[in-house]
């Protein structure tokens, strides 16, 4: 089978301001690094600077003081408190980083519990459902919602009408109805993203602001005198799983997302982390004292991810909770067991997608939206298969399979230019009663609908890309840092490289340079190994998940790494694509 192919995307070059570039030069940032830092926005050393004093304080997170109140005040009454999580690794990792971090300062164990929606069976959020199951098995008095609840208005309403509190930490957009933004009815909300927020790094993540609403609270149990007598709790103990669900969860690694990462590896490389994060970095085969964010993005997340998209989430946060490092390991490997099972899942369903694109592509060119749909697709994995149907055609897609309920669940990923969650409501607009629920953000959200709406769904997304949509928007475009200055292809270049923290919007590093291919052939069947004259040397590239050979002479857009072999280190070029030269 043939898959549809897409035009060859274009190669630029980032702008680097030449006087940044000095400037951090000057500081004694290393020439190379100093280009790049440039060229991804950074203007001056301070912006560098990742100690945790440059965090942004808490007291302009709006919402947290109030929120810090509410939760001494339960700590000190010994309210119950129940965490409503969610079943990604944001989610996962909020809700480690929450009971953790709450009993570091005073609450009581017995006080503690949560509670995580199934997402097959109790959807997104804290749904009506989830708060009858709350306090079905803990009758708490608290509710404290991480990396959701800003959506949740009936859930929050029915909360109220028990008689419970509810505390939403969220980083997601608020619902908009008619036009103007609801908030739900909790006691306190704290969402970056929530009107009236002077935040300035409006892309926390979900664990980003669960950290920031324990800082408020340790201030303020500080001035209630609670540490007059002992010393207050470390919370960067916590900065392990703050990292880990910051990258996985792919959101913009601004000046002070960058600091929470970074401090986050330094602990994990120095061998302070939680027994679950150490037992996960064991059964991914990598070496926490190595540990990268792209570790913790390609390794570590998907396997705590695979956990709600196949089974219970409960896996994954009492791998995150537990203190054994034996329960530890055990419930690491079960969490590595079933991100193999959702990679067999994952794969059949793109063979299904791939089947789908064929007939909806027949010329081989992808309309401005696509959507997808077989009575086949997990619902668990609709957003990994969305996501790699962006990469390769470049259109916002979505994904939609049956969920429990008999309903349309649908993941989407979009393309810079389309901002799907506002799309979205655009279609719930012109189509009144086709979407039942939709959320997100810009560049992913998800929908439910009825499969009898789903061609009606389709036709208006494709309408609204159409409208959005230059032709220029639909042509991949892959930024490059030009060429790299033979003196830098070195290992010790490519292991600096590794050390710095790059992610969503401070992208790693992507050299462009012409070279003659001398050989190719397939690897594993579906991976290119070129050997290429670069410079006047002889090097070695891959070429993941490409089988197509590519011409004698190419411009090769690639990022370097290291290929240790029999002990040796050399660098290898990994292809991201590959342009004919003249």
């Amino acid at each position: 089978m043939n898959a549809p192919s897409t035009a060859t995307p274009t190669l630029f070059t980032r702008d680097v301001p030449p006087r940044a570039a000095f400037a951090l030069e000057e500081s004694g940032v290393h020439p190379l690094l100093a280009r790049l830092f440039a060229a991804r926005g950074v203007r001056s050393p301070e912006a560098l600077d990742d100690g945790l004093a440059k965090l942004l304080p808490p007291t302009t997170l709006k919402g947290a003081l109030e929120a810090a109140q509410l939760l001494a005040d339960a700590i000190d009454a010994g309210r119950r408190l129940c965490v409503i999580a969610d079943y990604d690794c944001d989610g996962a990792t909020a809700c480690a980083t929450a009971l953790r971090g709450l009993a570091m300062l005073g609450a009581r164990p017995d006080t503690l519990h949560y509670v995580v929606p199934d997402r097959a069976v109790h959807g997104y959020g804290l749904t009506p459902t989830i708060v009858d199951l709350a306090i079905a098995q803990c009758q708490p008095a608290l509710l404290v919602t991480v990396d959701n609840g800003i959506a949740s208005l009936a859930g929050v309403a029915h909360a109220r009408a028990q008689g419970l509190d509810v505390l939403v930490t969220d980083h997601h957009l608020p619902a908009v109805i008619d036009g103007q933004v609801e908030l739900p009815a909790a006691n306190v909300i704290v969402n970056p993203n929530q009107p009236g927020c002077s935040f300035e790094s409006k892309s926390l993540a979900g664990v980003g602001v669960v950290f920031y609403v324990l800082l408020a609270l340790r201030a303020e149990l500080r001035a209630r005198g609670r540490f007059d007598a002992a010393p207050q709790p470390r919370l960067d103990a916590l900065l392990d799983l703050v990292a880990l669900g910051t990258v996985a969860d792919v959101v913009k690694l601004d000046d002070n997302n960058r600091r929470l990462v970074t401090q986050g590896l330094k602990r994990v490389r120095s061998g302070r982390v939680q027994p679950g994060v150490a037992a996960l970095f064991q059964a991914a085969a990598r070496q926490p004292a190595k540990a990268s964010a792209f570790d913790f993005g390609f390794a570590l997340g998907p396997r705590i991810n695979a956990a709600g998209r196949l089974a219970d989430m409960t896996l994954g946060i009492e791998c995150l909770l537990t203190d054994d490092p034996a329960r530890a390991t055990e419930l690491a490997g079960q969490l590595d067991a079933i991100n193999r099972e959702r990679r067999e899942v994952e794969g059949g369903m793109r063979e299904q997608a791939e089947a789908l694109l064929e007939h909806l592509m027949p010329e081989g060119t992808p309309p401005e939206a696509v959507v997808l749909f077989d009575p086949e697709f997990h619902e668990g994995v609709v957003g990994i298969v969305a996501g790699r149907t962006k990469d390769r055609l470049h259109r916002p897609t979505f994904v939609f399979a049956i969920g429990a309920d008999g309903l349309l669940k649908g993941s989407g990923r979009s393309i810079p230019g389309f901002h799907l969650r506002d799309a979205l409501d655009l279609v719930s607009k012109r189509h009144p009663g086709v979407l039942i629920r939709f959320g997100g953000h810009a560049m992913a959200a998800g929908c439910t609908l009825a499969e009898e709406h789903l061609d009606t769904f389709e036709q208006a997304l494709q309408q609204v890309a159409r409208e959005w949509l230059a032709p220029e928007a639909l042509q991949r475009r892959i930024a490059t840092d030009g060429p790299l200055p033979v003196e830098y292809f070195t290992p010790a270049t490519a292991a600096q490289l590794e050390q710095v923290v790059w992610g969503q919007g401070f992208e790693a590093p992507v050299f462009c340079d012409v070279v003659d291919v001398v050989q190719q052939r397939l690897v594993g069947e579906k991976h290119l190994k070129l050997r290429v004259r670069h410079q006047g040397q002889l090097r070695d590239a891959i070429w993941f998940g490409h089988a197509e050979p590519v011409s004698e002479k190419v411009r090769l857009a690639y990022r370097i790494s290291l290929d240790e072999f029999q002990g040796q280190q050399r660098v290898q070029m990994v292809v991201e694509a590959a342009v004919e030269a003249a």
